[in-house]
C-alpha cells in the first residue's frame, strides 16, 4: 500500500496571525526605512549647504556675466568682465603674486611642520608645551600676527633690522621695498602655517607602527634613513591633505596683506583674493569681482588636481 504524500502546508501558531512576510520583502522595508531615517539626519546640512553655499556660487556665476554697482540692477554683459580681466594688467599681477606666494609658502611650511612633527613625536621633556607653542599663531587672530610682524619689519626700530645691525648687515624697508615686500609676506604666511600641519602630521604619526622602525633600526638604518624610507610613506594620506588645504589656504590669503602691506608697494604683494575685495568693497563692481572669484575658483580646481596626482591621492 502506498502512502500519500500530502504538500507542505505553512503552519502558524495563531490562526489569527497574518502570514509571515517574506525575509526578501523585510529587508527591502528595512532598507527602505534606513534610507528615509538618513536622508532625515543629513536634511538639515543639505539645506545649510544649499542656501549658504550652493545658491551663493551659482549666484556668482550668474553675477559675473552681469554689470552690476549694487546700486543698480544688473545688466547682462556676456563675456565682457573676462574679457577685461585677461586685459587687466593688475590682475595678471595678483595672479602671478598668488602663485608665487603659494609656491614658496606651502612646500616651505610643510617640510618644516614635517621635521618638527617627527621631533615632537619623540618622548621629548616639555614636549606638550612645545607643541602648543607651535600651534599657538594658528588660533592666533592674524591680524594681531601681521602687527606683530609690522613692528618686526619696522625700517627704523623693528626687531628684524636690529638684529641684522648687530652682525654688521645693512637693515632694508621690508615692505616697502617692492623687492622685499613680496618676500617678507611669504615669510610671514609659511611661518603662520606650520602649526596646524605639524598638529595633523603628529595625529598621522600615531598610526605608524612602530615595528616598521624596529625592523629597520635592526638592518642598521640611521635616523635620516628611517625618515625617507619610513616615515614619508607612510604620512603620505597626510601629505595630500595637508597639501590641498595648505594651497586653499595661500590661494585665499588676505588679512595678511590687508595689515602689511594693502597690496602695495606698486601692487608687488597684490593677490587674486584682494582684487576680489577692491572691486567688490572699494569699487562696487560686482560683476566684475564675480568673474574674478569664478577664475579663482577655477585656478584652486586646477592646483588641486595637480596637487592630488603629484602626490597620487587615488592610492592614499
Amino acid at each position: 500500500m502506498t502512502a500519500t504524500r500530502t504538500p507542505d502546508v505553512p503552519r502558524t501558531l495563531d490562526p489569527r496571525q497574518p502570514p509571515p512576510v517574506p525575509r526578501r520583502a523585510a529587508s527591502k522595508r528595512a532598507a527602505r526605512k534606513s534610507g528615509l531615517f538618513g536622508w532625515l539626519m543629513v536634511a538639515p546640512a543639505v539645506f545649510h549647504i544649499g542656501l549658504w553655499t550652493a545658491i551663493p556660487v551659482l549666484a556668482t556665476i550668474a553675477l559675473s556675466f552681469t554689470d552690476y554697482d549694487i546700486f543698480d540692477a544688473p545688466a547682462w554683459i556676456g563675456l565682457d568682465n573676462y574679457v577685461e580681466i585677461f586685459q587687466d594688467p593688475v590682475f595678471g599681477q595678483a595672479t602671478w603674486n598668488t602663485i608665487v606666494y603659494t609656491f614658496w609658502t606651502v612646500p616651505a611650511s610643510m617640510a618644516i611642520a614635517m621635521v618638527i612633527a617627527v621631533a615632537l613625536n619623540q618622548n621629548l621633556r616639555l614636549r606638550t608645551w612645545f607643541r602648543t607653542a607651535f600651534f599657538l599663531p594658528q588660533v592666533t587672530a592674524t591680524v594681531a600676527i601681521a602687527m606683530v610682524w609690522l613692528w618686526i619689519f619696522n625700517p627704523q626700530q623693528g626687531l628684524l633690522n636690529g638684529i641684522l645691525s648687530v652682525v654688521g648687515i645693512p637693515g632694508q624697508a621690508w615692505l616697502a621695498d617692492p623687492e622685499w615686500a613680496l618676500p617678507s609676506v611669504i615669510l610671514v604666511g609659511a611661518w603662520q602655517g606650520i602649526g596646524i600641519k605639524m598638529l595633523i602630521y603628529i595625529a598621522a604619526l600615531q598610526n605608524v607602527d612602530p615595528s616598521l622602525y624596529e625592523a629597520a633600526a635592526v638592518d642598521g638604518a640611521g635616523p635620516i634613513r628611517k625618515f625617507f624610507a619610513i616615515t614619508v610613506p607612510m604620512l603620505k594620506p597626510a601629505t595630500f591633505f595637508v597639501l590641498i588645504i595648505s594651497i586653499i589656504g595661500a590661494f585665499q590669503v588676505f588679512d595678511q596683506i590687508y595689515v602689511l602691506t594693502d597690496g602695495g608697494p606698486a601692487n608687488s604683494t597684490t593677490m587674486m583674493t584682494y582684487e576680489v575685495y577692491r572691486s567688490a568693497f572699494q569699487n562696487f563692481e560686482m560683476g566684475m569681482a564675480s568673474a574674478q572669484s569664478v577664475l579663482l575658483f577655477l585656478m584652486l580646481l586646477v592646483m588641486t588636481v595637480i596637487g592630488r596626482r603629484a602626490t597620487k591621492g587615488d592610492e592614499g
